[in-house]
């Protein structure tokens, strides 16, 4: 499976505190490892953690799967994802999951996601 081409904007959430995040490029498969131990993680991967297939998503994710699918095809940019660090010091998504989430089940590999600058640290290791 080849890499799909897509095209990310900043998140929206962050459009006051610019100051506050850094953009940086993770691997995919390393940060989805990672999230894995999220108590959300369910909604979107398997008890193995592989991404899960649209028709084994809830609707209303499934319904997400397919908007950011529409988006890819049309060209239309997305939102870049924001990452964190959780409670129990794991990979968080914190917005635009389904962005995320959606382009690795395409094939991407590489993205750059929005990252809080006092958690950079914490992210060197899921670093392109």
């Amino acid at each position: 499976m080849s890499s799909p081409i897509f095209n990310l904007v900043d998140n929206t959430g962050i459009k006051d505190k610019t100051d506050q995040y850094e953009t940086l490029r993770v691997q995919l498969p390393d940060i989805i490892r990672a999230w894995k131990a999220s108590l959300f993680s369910f909604e979107w991967l398997t008890p193995a953690g592989d991404i899960k297939k649209p028709e084994q998503l809830s609707p209303d994710q499934a319904e997400k799967y397919h908007a950011v699918c529409h988006a890819l095809k049309n060209g239309e940019a997305l939102e870049r994802p924001v990452l964190g660090i959780g409670m129990m010091d794991n990979i968080e998504i914190g917005s635009k999951r389904d962005v995320l989430l959606t382009l690795a089940a395409q094939g991407a590999t590489e993205m750059d996601v929005h990252i809080p600058k006092a958690n950079k640290t914490d992210f060197s290791d899921y670093l392109c």
